[in-house]
């Protein structure tokens, strides 16, 4: 659909995966919806176990709490609409609803990239400055600058919306996307300020993803050289053991996104299909397999898991203890 500038938009169509053929939306739509159901499933059930196993309410599980809450919230925005596009051909989204999504999208990235950087700065403080952990990170310290990642972006993300959503469009409504981002909707826009709005929104998400990630950066190359410093084995094996989850979870976010911005920035180019199929893997992948890194990658979960299911079998067992007997007995 094309528009003009006098045109006042109130819907957008979202065009999902542009290539796909329609014998594929079945399968596509049933993938995106087991995949939706990892992510309520998985962080749901570490939102639930931390907050009722006491023995794990630590600050370093207080900050897994708040990416899960991140990952449920992320998921929930974006993939039921996807869903509904392929399964019920439900593919418009109001105009204001698009502009809604933009931000959650936007500021839900910024938010657990900040959230990654306290998650680095606990495990530097952890190993590097050992002594002197329990002084300076608490429940309290570790929910305060939680916190502080969540309202950093906040304002930032919020002028980025109204400057988006001042200019006219005058292209086209459809957005070559499967949900709604800055890049996208700024493609059908008609504005002399095009180039100062992209270019904000470049440094914006230069600032929210480069900043915590080179103090990540240093903090994992710090604790990794006091770990090769440790000539005991088995001592460097336990110690990096207790942030391999951290490590893998900020993998998993970085080095896509560095990647997808590193080769546009040289002038490689990607097809429209798989650039889409990318941003959707590194937006989506994380937040489905996070809940599995934390339960197999952190010792006290394991654990604690571990413990309740032998209680649980112990349990099961004594129950069927006296009907075992009875049938001995005759």
């Amino acid at each position: 659909m094309l528009v003009n500038v006098t045109t006042r938009l109130d819907h957008f169509t979202l065009l999902g995966f542009p290539g796909l053929q329609p014998q594929y939306y079945g399968p596509v739509s049933a993938l995106m919806f087991f995949v939706y159901l990892a992510i309520v499933l998985g962080n749901m059930f570490i939102l639930v176990f931390v907050m009722y196993e006491k023995k794990i309410q630590k600050p370093t599980y207080l900050i897994f709490c708040h990416l899960a809450i991140n990952d449920l919230t992320f998921g929930t925005l974006t993939l039921p609409k996807i869903i509904a596009k392929y399964w019920f051909g439900n593919n418009l989204i109001s105009f204001h609803a698009c502009f809604v999504q933009m931000f959650f999208v936007h500021y839900l990235g910024a938010v657990q990239s900040f959230n990654l950087m306290v998650m680095g700065l606990d495990r530097f403080i952890s190993i590097c400055l050992p002594l002197r952990y329990p002084a300076f990170i608490s429940n309290t310290v570790v929910s305060v600058l939680c916190g502080i990642a969540w309202f950093i972006p906040l304002p930032i993300m919020i002028s980025v919306v109204l400057q988006t959503i001042s200019v006219p469009f005058c292209k086209s409504n459809i957005i070559a996307h499967c949900y709604c981002d800055h890049i996208s909707i700024m493609s059908q826009a008609c504005t002399e300020k095009f180039l100062s709005i992209v270019m904000t929104a470049v440094a914006v998400a230069m600032f929210c993803l480069l900043l915590p990630l080179t103090f990540i950066i240093f903090s994992y190359t710090s604790i990794i050289v006091v770990i090769l410093k440790i000539s005991n084995a088995n001592g460097r094996k336990k110690i990096f053991s207790t942030c391999t989850s951290q490590i893998l979870i900020t993998c998993l976010f970085y080095f896509p996104r560095c990647f997808v911005y590193l080769a546009t920035a040289t002038g490689f180019s990607f097809s429209l299909d798989f650039r889409v199929s990318l941003i959707m893997l590194y937006s989506l992948l994380p937040a489905a397999v996070n809940p599995i890194i934390y339960c197999f990658k952190t010792q006290d979960i394991k654990q604690s898991l571990f413990m309740k299911l032998q209680r649980a079998r112990i349990g099961i067992e004594q129950k069927g203890f006296p009907m075992n007997k009875m049938i001995r007995l005759r």
